[in-house]
């Protein structure tokens, strides 16, 4: 009698997990809005005396989305005022809501995977998880992939949908 055959296992298929690129550097947000008159005017002298009592210590090796949550007419200015003050102590700044830099830094991060071990490979993207994957992820590791790739599937290696086949 013949022992039990991992068929998945040798039929060269590579897994690939993206949970583990989800997880990343804490991101915050710096609000404008605070620092407005009435929430809608940005005073330039008010505005350049509140950032300088603002304690920019908290935003340490963080990645920073800056952006303003209010209908206010802010002058382009004023955001590069606030980036240069954060530039000396935080990770990254970007323009823009916390949840966009976290899908920007999640795509740079799936882009940076080194290409050669997947190159000419039959190449499944995990589809399920305890972890949950915004959509931009899969879509940035298709794009990433295919030039090399032999095949991507998704789902699970035993059983796929087939994303893409080299002819």
């Amino acid at each position: 009698m013949e022992g039990i055959v991992n068929k998945v296992a040798e039929s060269g298929i590579m897994t690939l997990d993206l949970a583990p690129y989800v997880a990343g550097n804490e991101v915050v947000s710096f609000d404008l809005k605070p620092f407005l008159y009435m929430e809608m005017i940005l005073r330039e002298k008010d505005y350049r005396a509140a950032l300088q009592t603002h304690d920019w210590e908290q935003y340490t090796g963080k990645d920073v989305a800056v952006f303003c949550s209010v209908d206010a007419i802010v002058p382009v200015w004023a955001y590069m005022l606030a980036a240069s003050l954060l530039q000396p102590v935080c990770r990254s700044v970007y323009y823009g809501s916390a949840e966009e830099l976290s899908k920007m830094l999640l795509v740079n991060r799936i882009n940076a995977i080194p290409l050669e071990e997947y190159a000419d490979k039959r190449v499944v993207i995990k589809g399920c998880g305890d972890t949950p994957i915004p959509d931009a992820a899969y879509l940035a590791v298709t794009a990433h992939l295919r030039p090399v790739a032999k095949s991507l599937m998704y789902g699970e290696p035993c059983s796929t949908v087939p994303i893409y086949k080299k002819k």
